[in-house]
């Protein structure tokens, strides 16, 4: 008891749970293994048992536990009548657990709230996988882009434990990392940037570059990682304010990695609700063009839909969904990569890619001078960008100095441009004449 009242309920648990089989009628016993249950995620089901058998025997905060068990539950009438209860047998002076009960009774009615807006989505597939392999259930069509570990991509001192999104063409990936200084091309993303307050990660973007989703551990979160989905405005350079998702994508729990292929019609996301720990279930589902409501009276029915106790209870009646199933179990076929250094015109039956494509020596060698040309002047027009970014910002001894370089720049800039045209119509005579 001394370790219950410290608020110690796991150490506490294993003693109450051997008194209550040797005293399963002692009410006391029954309302403190309850509570035990319930502080540390147990047995739900036992722990509304005990708690049940105290609140028949009048002990006063069994009827405040019972109406958290039930909020968390979605049996919200019920909650209401426990939190009702509880208040009728507090004493009139009792401010501090008035207070207690006024806070359960605002969680309540945000939850409430939260499960009467569950969106009406179809629900087609689920699986269980380890949680450390968890994007192997992603299949994503190559148009979708690819999803990989931060630890494959990168390389770390430490295990981070985070996900990037790459696009199609591979031009753009985003990540979420511990924080770090970033070099002058990336765009620093952060809870900030969103007007949230905890961790960001798991992202991912839409074909249109500007729709992202992500999850992140808010101060107001339902669970853990909660998903949200905001847009870039290219306008000014930021993210509009991003949109807690509706249940059933979020819960109680950790909800993760939102991932919607077009191209296939279907969506995944990941989630821990209900697992054992090291386990996460992947859903699959086929996305809304407009968000639709669940409607529905049926408290019991409402809370199933947001928690999905059932995914067939998603399911349209008469709707075969196996050829859909099929299609998102199936991974797409791996794509053969052609190594192109270039792109270089010869004539109309002829495009090569690299210096070996050559058969000519010479042409190849003329070639070469244009590819070290072309770096030069890309790290020339590099060069030049970033001196005119800042130099509106520089003192006015800075600028001097910078007026110098940028001349001296501009100069090379400008003989590489006129340099490279002749030496490429050069290579092509040189290459067409040895194809003859």
């Amino acid at each position: 008891k001394d370790l219950y009242l410290k608020g110690e309920y796991a150490k506490a648990l294993p003693v109450f749970e051997a008194e209550y089989a040797a005293k399963p009628n002692d009410a006391n016993i029954n309302h403190w293994y309850g509570v035990c249950l319930f502080e540390t995620g147990g047995d739900r089901v036992q722990a509304e048992k005990n708690l049940l058998f105290a609140s028949q025997k009048r002990i006063q905060d069994s009827f405040y536990y019972l109406g958290q068990l039930y909020t968390g539950e979605f049996r919200f009438a019920e909650a209401t009548e426990a939190f009702n209860k509880y208040e009728s047998m507090l004493k009139k002076k009792d401010d501090d657990a008035r207070a207690r009960l006024e806070e359960k009774r605002k969680e309540m009615s945000r939850l409430n709230r939260v499960v009467s807006n569950t969106e009406d989505i179809q629900i087609i597939d689920s699986v269980v996988v380890d949680k450390t392999t968890f994007l192997s259930a992603y299949k994503l069509s190559h148009s979708s882009g690819r999803l990989d570990y931060f630890d494959k991509v990168f390389t770390s001192n430490k295990r981070v434990e985070s996900t990037v999104y790459f696009n199609e063409k591979e031009t753009k990936i985003y990540y979420a990392q511990p924080e770090r200084n970033g070099s002058y091309n990336e765009k620093n993303l952060s809870a900030t940037n969103f007007n949230l307050t905890g961790d960001l990660n798991y992202p991912y973007v839409m074909a249109d570059g500007v729709t992202i989703y992500f999850s992140a551990k808010d101060y107001d979160s339902l669970g853990g990682y909660d998903l949200f989905v905001s847009r870039y405005n290219m306008n000014n350079d930021t993210y509009l304010a991003p949109e807690r998702l509706n249940m059933p994508f979020n819960s109680l729990y950790n909800d993760y990695m939102m991932v919607v292929d077009e191209e296939k019609g279907i969506g995944w996301f990941a989630s821990d609700r209900f697992q054992p720990e090291g386990k996460v279930c992947i859903y699959t589902f086929i996305p809304n063009k407009i968000v639709k409501i669940v409607e529905s009276d049926d408290e019991k029915y409402m809370a199933g839909r947001a928690r999905i106790t059932s995914i067939k209870d998603t399911w349209l009646k008469g709707q075969n969904y196996s050829q859909l199933i099929a299609l998102a179990r199936k991974a797409p076929k791996e794509e053969v990569k052609v190594i192109r250094d270039f792109e270089f015109v010869i004539n109309d039956g002829n495009t090569y890619y690299k210096l070996a494509d050559f058969k000519d020596k010479t042409a190849r060698d003329t070639y070469f001078r244009v590819v070290q040309m072309k770096s030069d002047l890309k790290s020339v027009s590099e060069k030049l960008d970033n001196l005119r970014s800042i130099y509106g910002k520089s003192s006015q001894e800075a600028r001097r100095t910078m007026t110098t370089e940028i001349i001296d720049l501009e100069k090379k800039q400008d003989q590489l441009q006129r340099q490279i045209p002749p030496l490429e119509v050069q290579a092509r005579n040189q290459e067409i004449q040895s194809l003859q």
